[in-house]
């Protein structure tokens, strides 16, 4: 089966130079908004439709990068200079000659496909008469488009070399992305060549009904006569559908198409071997969690298709393997691959409750704590402590608990996250909170508890800075315990408590500060 190995980007949307590699089987882009997860997507569909008309659709002004129009624009302003946009992608079968050669910008020798978008060398005269007015102009519109293997060789989408298939949830319920979602199928499904022979046939059958079922009935019209459309319009590709229990999937709920679109993708491949490249656009949206774990397990039990996938999903990035993730970061245009992540480490995110681990690894500086009790808390006492919110200062408060912490700490460690490690010491803080991670703190991440064996509980901590306020919050009533039994038997029933009653006057405990000061060190 063909698959992608690398894409490499230079000048498209917000990447001046860019490239990654892809495992054969699956891959999870994730990042934060305008990170260019989307960008990515896009970029290996056009690639791989070799359309012109879907090139111009998308808009040479809308894809080309904006940093190189504005260096370009405070430049020499010259035809030689004007900047250019590839799409590169190298491919896993090195065996077809009509793919392999070194026409690409590494000029090194290897399989692929390379789409470039270029200033139309024929109109040097009209370009330049436009770079000369000197107005901030640019010339998109002299733009042309090419497609050609690393050979050498033309493509277009009556002769495709790498097959790709796109499931873009956010458009789902578009006529018009039903539309192209069928067609795609179908042009997937049906070579060119039977393609063409069905296209005739079907505009026969029409011809065959006019003359055998309207002919009586245009008699008595005169001049006039009743047809049937038959122009580009109204052919075999723009008439099919695709139905399910002879409903149609357009006519499906925005999930259910969602699911059914991939759904039949994967399986239909795992049939006919149809397909070498699966994009699915955050397939998460509209989908119900129970629906989304029926996709995971479709998607985890494809073996295939090559899958590249742009989530914001805790759920599907590590149900579908960390090690499978591609990080991007709005600021940067280097991808952070997990591929060397401890096998311990991502099967224990595989197999966990439900978490939030992409609010983590998008995250600069985490507080991560053990439980519900710190979790409501952290916030009054970071205020007090800084004078300032969380959201101001970009920290991030993870509840993670205590037996998950070296996992997190893994991830800190090979992604430069600061993270600050909040935990009890369980009346042994040598051996629970030195000894204990000795492994795994780095500059970028540290352990903070109380160096009192007798403070071992965050709970304990609390009372003995906030002696008077507890005492008065947790007496009398139904309160038949005292103050420092009753937070420790309800821990956390008693932070919500204080958060409801005392936020700003909490005092946080000793280890809790220092902690918040050092995250903004």
């Amino acid at each position: 089966m063909q698959y992608i190995r690398k894409i490499k980007l230079i000048n498209y949307k917000r990447f001046k130079e860019f490239e990654v590699e892809f495992d054969s089987k699956i891959n999870t882009i994730i990042g934060d908004n305008e990170a260019g997860k989307s960008s990515i997507l896009q970029a290996i569909e056009l690639l791989s439709s070799g359309s012109r008309h879907k090139v111009e659709t998308a808009g040479i002004e809308s894809i080309l990068n904006k940093n190189s129009i504005t260096e370009f624009l405070a430049g020499e302003k010259t035809f030689d200079t004007l900047p250019e946009i590839h799409v590169e992608a190298y491919l896993s079968d090195e065996k077809n000659p009509d793919l392999f050669g070194n026409h690409n910008s590494n000029n090194t020798n290897a399989s692929g496909l390379h789409m470039a978008c270029l200033p139309n060398e024929e109109l040097v005269s009209e370009i330049n008469q436009v770079l000369a007015l000197d107005n901030g102009n640019f010339p998109f519109e002299f733009y042309i488009v090419k497609f050609i293997t690393f050979n050498g060789e033309a493509y277009s989408g009556y002769r495709r070399f790498l097959k790709c298939l796109t499931i873009d949830s956010s458009r789902i319920n578009s006529e018009h992305a039903n539309n192209e979602y069928i067609r795609t199928v179908y042009d997937s499904t049906v070579e060119h060549t039977n393609r063409v022979s069905l296209s005739n046939e079907y505009r026969l059958q029409k011809i065959k009904f006019k003359e055998n079922n309207l002919k009586e009935i245009n008699k008595g019209l005169g001049s006039y006569e009743l047809a049937i459309r038959s122009g580009s319009k109204y052919n075999l590709e723009a008439d099919i559908t695709l139905t399910q229990g002879d409903i149609p999937i357009d006519a499906r709920g925005q999930g259910q198409q969602c699911f059914i679109k991939t759904e039949f993708a994967l399986n239909r491949n795992a049939e006919n071997n149809v397909l070498d490249t699966l994009l699915l656009e955050e397939p998460e949206n509209h989908l119900s969690h129970s629906n989304m774990k029926k996709l995971i397990s479709i998607i985890s039990e494809s073996h295939k298709n090559q899958i590249i996938i742009a989530t914001h999903s805790s759920l599907i990035s590590t149900r579908l393997d960390l090690r499978k993730s591609i990080l991007l970061n709005s600021s940067s245009d280097k991808p952070i691959k997990l591929n060397d992540l401890s096998p311990s480490t991502s099967n224990f995110f595989m197999k966990a409750p439900d978490n939030n681990i992409l609010e983590f690894v998008l995250s600069r500086k985490v507080m991560l704590v053990e439980g519900n009790a710190e979790y409501m808390l952290i916030d009054a006492m970071y205020k007090r402590t800084t004078k300032r919110t969380l959201e101001e200062d970009d920290v991030h408060i993870i509840s993670v608990g205590g037996t998950s912490f070296k996992q997190y700490m893994e991830l800190a460690k090979k992604l430069k996250i600061r993270a600050a490690i909040i935990r009890d010491n369980d009346n042994n803080y040598q051996r629970i909170c030195v000894d204990n991670y000795v492994d795994d703190i780095a500059d970028n991440i540290k352990v903070f508890f109380s160096t009192s064996n007798d403070s071992y509980t965050f709970e304990v901590c609390l009372y003995h800075e906030n002696k008077a306020v507890c005492d008065k919050l947790f007496s009398g009533g139904n309160i038949k315990k005292s103050p420092l039994e009753f937070m420790l038997d309800n821990k956390a029933e008693s932070s919500f408590r204080l958060v409801e009653n005392h936020p700003e006057g909490l005092v946080p405990p000793e280890y809790i500060q220092q902690a918040i000061k050092w995250i903004n060190e």
